[in-house]
């Protein structure tokens, strides 16, 4: 892989002497729902990876986070088989045809897993004398100490620095900084993976993007998203906003009520309305749907209605999606055809009743064949993928587009003006640094 447009201060993989070595390595592989693999685009893409360890004689030993197990009032953990990794290794398993082997360690039902238990320590005798292919840990956030703090989020670091003998980073979706993606660096080398080197690379497309940058935006609270919405206008020649992001943005710029539509959203997209009377940036998309109803798509109780007769004070049932017509409105066509960047991190629509709006932002937007096309997040790739099959399978390799492992993940680094400035890769570098400097 090609290291250009990344920070040699950031360790790579490349560098590491893995030979004979223990190896723990952090993914991304949130990728399980009710113990069914969702979707397994970010497993697939952390083979490299995986490979590269192998073939340099390594042993490793895998881990991820899945779900949110633990209450954040509560401090709660719960070890649901739900949210267990068992579906990934299986599904390693039969890709990779190597046993991946995963520990079994006595869990409390209201404070998860202590530490590493002796399960852990007897697979890794294993995996050194090749009896195994790999070790798949638990769930990392039934571990006391992942998102702890005090003497169980020390501990789990030193525990698993003391099992391994170098640390990969892989998980670019996992920017939080947590034991396993953040703390352990202080006490073994450290280095990024393949996909982590991807990811930045690409990112640095939506940092500093070739113009004109349309950028396409949507989510259910504005809470949630002001930080990253407010930088990626300032960066954006142009902006499409989708979903409560829209339709608070409606509100406040009308004096229209919505149903659903929170005052908090509305008071938040004032400022936003305000910024653009100036900068004009905010393409509003002219035909919106309403519905009499969140249920479903019922006949007779929803309807196409244009912006254009929105009246002061009016008050309207849900919008729960865009219609098609609006992006071949003359100046959203035009804007979108013109872009030399575009990202999108939005479903457009209420799904799975509502989708016509992101199938039309999908297709319209491969109009364009001179633009870098940029998805982020996993659900805007999962509506792809499901509305646009077709179109999704003739651009896997297309130059002209990249799917990002974690919306998340852009939207910060893209609030922070850089993906150095996540705390993970910080974590990396300074590892590098301490390392150097003995």
């Amino acid at each position: 892989m090609s290291t250009n447009n990344i920070d040699k201060r950031l360790p790579l993989i490349q560098e590491a002497d893995l030979n004979g070595k223990v190896v723990l390595v952090r993914f991304d592989h949130n990728v399980v729902k009710k113990g069914v693999i969702k979707d397994p685009f970010r497993i697939d893409k952390t083979l490299g990876t995986l490979y590269y360890i192998a073939d340099r004689g390594g042993r490793p030993i895998l881990m991820t986070h899945i779900g949110r197990p633990k209450d954040k009032k509560t401090g709660k953990i719960t070890c649901d088989p739900d949210d267990s990794v068992e579906p990934i290794v299986e599904y390693l398993k039969r890709k990779l045809h190597t046993d991946f082997y995963t520990p079994h360690c006595q869990t409390d039902p209201e404070l998860g897993i202590a530490g590493m238990c002796d399960d852990v320590l007897n697979a890794i005798e294993d995996l050194k004398s090749r009896k195994i292919g790999g070790i798949y840990l638990p769930n990392t956030r039934w571990f006391r100490g992942e998102e702890g703090e005090g003497f169980f989020r020390d501990n789990l670091a030193v525990q698993l620095s003391d099992i391994a003998d170098v640390y990969v980073n892989d998980a670019f979706g996992s920017w939080q900084p947590h034991v396993s993606t953040y703390d352990i660096t202080r006490f073994i080398p450290s280095y990024a993976g393949f996909l982590m080197q991807q990811e930045i690379k690409n990112l640095s497309h939506v940092i500093n993007p070739d113009r004109p940058f349309l950028a396409v935006v949507a989510g259910s609270k504005y809470d949630t998203k002001i930080g990253p919405l407010y930088a990626i206008y300032e960066k954006a020649d142009h902006v499409i906003l989708g979903g409560v992001l829209y339709n608070g943005y409606l509100c406040a710029k009308y004096d229209i009520s919505i149903k659903g539509i929170e005052e908090d959203d509305i008071k938040a997209a004032k400022d936003l309305v305000n910024i653009d009377r100036e900068k004009r940036k905010i393409l509003e998309l002219p035909y919106i749907v309403e519905s009499d109803t969140m249920e479903g798509r019922t006949e007779g109780k929803y309807r196409t209605i244009s912006i254009n007769d929105f009246k002061k004070n009016d008050s309207y049932g849900y919008i729960l999606d865009i219609d098609p017509r609006s992006f071949v409105d003359g100046k959203v066509g035009e804007v979108i055809l013109g872009a030399k960047t575009i990202f999108v991190n939005a479903v457009m629509g209420y799904t799975p009743h509502f989708s016509e709006g992101s199938k039309a932002l999908d297709e319209t937007l491969d109009k364009n064949q001179n633009a870098l096309k940029m998805y982020g997040g996993g659900d805007t790739l999962q509506e792809f993928k499901n509305l646009c099959p077709g179109l999704y399978l003739s651009i896997l390799d297309s130059t002209k587009y990249y799917f990002f492992t974690g919306g998340g993940t852009v939207l910060t680094a893209i609030e922070k003006g850089s993906p150095y400035g996540l705390k993970p890769i910080q974590a990396l570098m300074e590892n590098k640094e301490k390392l150097r400097t003995g």
